[in-house]
């Protein structure tokens, strides 16, 4: 599995990084949380450290949950209660505190992992939402028998909703997905590529605003 540590003691990534791979994980190290927010989507499991130069841990926590469903390790020497508290609240999978048996660590790794299971399934090839069909691997989009002119963005904006259909995608996630950061990427970029897919869609009411959230498809539209 890729795996990413947030620290930004090198003695203390390189104990991670040695300890990790004898569990047959890849680990990358990155020493800032803005690094972490920008090479997330390669991993599989996070362990981030809350003590980082450029910013908080928990904030980089707060933000990688806007967009990430993988499970996040906080790994660090804050070891009162409300900081586990807080962590646990923002978002991460498990709390421990430094120093960490690296046995105890990898076991946690495990258990986080295989809870997340579900995360890395075999993805779907095709998504079916009445008479609209979308096959992930030719990149075509269809309504009955007549292929929709999307572009390629709005092919990638119409899967990820679909692909998460009944449930709410945040306009944080789908900036992430699309344009690789939901920290920079223009929000009016998003606006004009979801007129374009309603436009050529012509299905009123197919994608719904969740107001100040995000969009949301209806898993069985009629």
């Amino acid at each position: 599995m890729e795996l990413l540590i947030v620290e930004d003691d090198d003695a203390m990534a390189s104990a991670l990084a040695a300890a990790v791979v004898t569990a047959g994980h890849n680990p990358t190290r990155v020493a800032r949380g803005a690094d972490a927010l920008l090479v997330h989507r390669k991993f599989g499991v996070i362990l981030l450290d809350l003590g980082l130069p450029d910013m908080d841990g928990l904030d980089v926590l707060r933000k990688l949950r806007q967009v990430t469903p993988v499970p996040i390790l906080i790994l660090t020497a804050r070891d009162d209660e409300r900081s586990v508290v807080l962590g646990l609240r923002s978002g991460a999978d498990d709390y421990l505190v430094k120093p960490v048996k690296l046995v105890e660590l990898l076991a946690r790794i495990e258990a986080v992992t295989r809870r997340a299971g579900r995360h890395f399934d075999t993805p779907q090839r095709n998504i079916v939402l009445g008479d609209l069909k979308i096959d992930l691997e030719r990149r075509v989009a269809t309504r009955g028998s007549e292929a929709l002119p999307l572009t390629a963005t709005e092919f990638d904006l119409l899967a990820l909703l679909a692909g998460h259909a009944g449930s709410v995608v945040t306009r944080e996630q789908i900036l992430d997905a699309l344009w690789g950061d939901a920290f920079v990427a223009s929000s009016r970029a998003l606006d004009v590529h979801l007129t374009g897919l309603r436009s050529k869609l012509q299905l009123p009411g197919f994608i719904i605003n969740v107001r100040g959230v995000g969009y949301r498809i209806e898993a069985d539209p009629e």
